[in-house]
């Protein structure tokens, strides 16, 4: 949305909500109740209600109460601060003392006089004397009018020192402690306003607007990602950025590692890019490792990935190995733009995790 609306809703959606509980984006599930039957009293007629549920911690609004609602989106009521007033209050007090700071700038920089030769012999011959004149007074009335300027506000009633408080309650003490039940910081920090001390006061936050930045090559300045000018399209139009070329290098599965042995570790390779990549792998050496704890041994020849094709995902992907010559003892499938690696592992340390520097 346009920066201006933005600002307007606090660069927050008032569509779109995260979970309170881990973070994540909630979805909206429907679900069917039975309501009576306006018509006949005795009989139910089933109607299609609305609630959100995380898909990662499986939190819902159910869960701390909040009634399912008739429609898809929107109508999901806040919390109200109480505080809310003294907080509009001390705002709108100090926009007014920097408007009047700012005017008193500005008053300053133009009572400041300074000597100057006035030639009016030529401006009076070609009849820019009036002109002059005219401009002059409209000066002085902008300068009256500055110098005259001031700026009221009231001042906010200051807040009272707190000296005594309420003594704990005798549960503290008493009761044991369920953590199960407790807010954790980080939960606390997202809504500020309330820091609820407990899970089951959670209430679904609105989602932070996202910002479309332009990126710059900090060597040659050239633009390595551009979004669009429209801000509804969510495309760039230059992606020039190292994710879309550099190989992806991921675990396939979890392997099966024994003290001392020779395990297979299958990786796969994703090439992104529109152009064939060749990678090779090289030992780091022993000296300047400090990080290993297990031994691998690394294919000697390089590993050809095949560029991205968006036509060849449809396809099965079955020829790829006779069109490359893949080693089966190396290459375990081949597939489009990925590519299974075997790499065997000896671990050498039994009590930390088994970590490769290559």
């Amino acid at each position: 949305m346009p920066s201006a609306e933005a600002k307007l809703k606090k660069n927050r959606c008032s569509n779109c909500f995260d979970c309170p509980s881990c973070g994540h984006t909630l979805t909206t599930r429907a679900t069917s109740t039975s309501i009576p039957d306006p018509e006949d009293p005795n009989k139910t007629t089933p109607k299609k209600m609305y609630y959100m549920v995380c898909g990662f911690c499986r939190w819902t609004t159910r869960d701390v109460g909040i009634q399912d609602k008739p429609v898809a989106s929107g109508g999901w009521e806040d919390l109200e601060n109480k505080d809310s007033k003294q907080i509009f209050s001390l705002l709108e007090t100090y926009e007014k003392i920097a408007q009047k700071e700012k005017a008193e700038k500005e008053r300053k920089k133009y009572v400041r006089r300074r000597s100057y030769l006035s030639y009016t012999a030529g401006m009076d011959k070609y009849g820019m004397v009036s002109v002059a004149a005219k401009r002059k007074q409209g000066n002085l009335a902008n300068l009256s009018i500055k110098e005259n300027e001031e700026v009221s506000f009231s001042m906010v009633k200051p807040s009272e020192t707190v000296k005594m408080f309420d003594p704990l309650p005798e549960s503290i003490f008493t009761e044991p402690l369920q953590l199960d039940k407790m807010s954790t910081i980080s939960q606390r920090h997202a809504s500020p306003e309330f820091q609820p001390s407990e899970s089951s006061v959670l209430y679904p936050l609105h989602k932070h607007l996202l910002i479309r930045r332009s990126l710059r090559c900090k060597e040659c300045e050239h633009n390595l990602s551009k979004p669009e000018f429209n801000p509804i399209s969510i495309k760039f139009k230059i992606q020039l950025i190292a994710l879309h070329h550099i190989p992806e290098i991921k675990i396939f599965s979890p392997p099966e590692l024994v003290l001392k042995k020779d395990c297979k570790v299958t990786l796969t390779l994703t090439n992104p890019s529109a152009y064939n990549s060749k990678l090779s792998f090289l030992q780091i050496d022993s000296k300047e490792d400090d990080f290993s704890n297990a031994k691998v041994e690394l294919p000697k020849q390089a590993i050809t990935v095949a560029l991205r094709d968006d036509a060849a995902l449809y396809d099965d992907g079955s020829q790829g190995q006779e069109v490359f010559k893949d080693d089966p003892s190396v290459i375990a499938f081949r597939k489009s733009n990925k590519v299974g690696l075997i790499l065997k592992v000896k671990p050498l340390n039994p009590e930390e995790d088994v970590k490769v520097f290559i």
